[in-house]
């Protein structure tokens, strides 16, 4: 029988000199390239595991905003005058018709003549809406002197140079200080100095 290699016979030092020899065990010995791909095989798992370890932890993506893509629809101004309980400037919305005006200048009086008024009809930006009342002559004219004590404030909105909020003013005027006694006095109304009083001279009386 073959003698395993790891085994060695040697004599103990308390042993019988004449005994039998005693056997001891020897671990077998691993070629040095093994040796070497155990290593490296041991030191790649330890770096794996280090970087999994430090490695940070996936954040959830941020929820994107919706962003509305609907544009709002843009804004007239037209300006109501005549028999609508309060006319002046209005705004609204593109595509509305002359009957959303008249609404928002407070609705037609009662007995206005609509007959010429086409409340159907679609708005444009800067016009004009005569409510029950002629519609001003080109360039915003009169025909006739205006009596500045019994003209409405839809009336003299259509002197020329007069908007509606100075029309207001020359009828609140009047309210508050009585009738006027001459068209000077027009200089006290806010918004009217010289030269438009001078436009207006021939024009009015009282």
């Amino acid at each position: 029988m073959r003698a395993d290699p790891t085994l060695v016979f040697a004599r103990s030092e308390d042993s019988d000199e004449h005994g039998p020899p005693r056997r001891r065990f020897r671990p077998p010995r691993l070629p040095r390239r093994g040796l070497l791909a155990l290593g490296i095989a041991v030191a790649c798992t330890v770096i794996g595991l280090g970087s999994w370890w430090q490695s940070p932890a996936a954040e959830p993506a941020p929820a994107l905003a919706l962003v509305s893509t609907t544009a709002p629809a843009p804004e007239l101004v037209v300006n109501v005058i005549g028999e609508v309980a309060t006319p002046g400037l209005v705004t609204v919305t593109s595509g509305a018709r002359v009957a959303d005006a008249v609404r928002l200048a407070g609705g037609v009086k009662p007995g206005a003549d609509l007959h010429d008024l086409n409340l159907a009809r679609k708005l444009t930006d800067g016009e004009q809406i005569a409510v029950g009342i002629p519609p001003p002559a080109h360039g915003g004219a009169v025909p006739s002197k205006l009596n500045l004590n019994s003209a409405t404030a839809a009336e003299l909105d259509a002197l020329p140079g007069v908007g509606p909020v100075t029309a207001q003013r020359i009828v609140d005027h009047r309210t508050r200080k009585g009738p006027f006694a001459s068209v000077d006095q027009l200089r006290e109304v806010e918004g009217i100095g010289d030269s438009k009083l001078a436009t207006l001279a021939d024009l009015v009386h009282t």
